[in-house]
């Protein structure tokens, strides 16, 4: 009989996109110097007027990996002030996020299906299981996020492509 585990369908995704951006920074970083552009004018840019610019992509997709490890692992999330500014500082924070995400035990997300998962304050708020809030909140804002990083980087003419977002898994 094969057993489900929450872990492996939660820690070990994060980490690959995680670590996928990480490495794209690397490349925008060095696509800004080559090109002498203005990293802020790649950091502070959106795809659309009333979408959040690329700095806060990265952010809310550390964010969302964070939450759910610490969510799923019955653990209080930890807070992150968002003040990076460069492209050095977002990597620091998907690297902070990677070891967080590393340091909660597997075993306390082991199990965790059925956990009730509560988000959000007042109006917000939105009840959960485990593996409800995994599958359809914190993965599709995860990947929302991540994926819309990726697209602003792409689209200011960064030579990177489908493997480079996917990883190494």
């Amino acid at each position: 009989m094969t057993t489900f585990s929450m872990y492996t369908a939660s820690i070990p995704v994060f980490k690959q996109i995680l670590n996928s951006l990480h490495a794209i920074l690397e490349k925008a970083e060095a696509h800004a110097a080559e090109k002498k552009i203005d990293p802020n004018a790649l950091l502070q840019f959106r795809l659309f007027p009333d979408m959040l610019p690329f700095t806060r992509q990265i952010q809310i997709a550390c964010d969302f990996a964070k939450g759910a490890a610490a969510r799923l692992g019955g653990l209080e999330v930890p807070s992150y002030e968002d003040s990076e500014m460069t492209f050095a500082e977002l990597k620091a924070r998907i690297v902070k996020t990677l070891a967080y995400i590393d340091s909660v035990p597997q075993a306390s997300i082991e199990g965790s299906e059925e956990r009730a998962i509560t988000t959000g304050s007042g109006e917000k708020t939105k009840h959960f299981t485990g593996q409800t809030y995994l599958f359809h909140y914190a993965f599709p804002h995860f990947f929302f996020h991540a994926t819309t990083a990726y697209d602003i980087l792409r689209h200011n003419g960064l030579d990177i492509g489908k493997k480079n977002f996917i990883g190494t898994y």
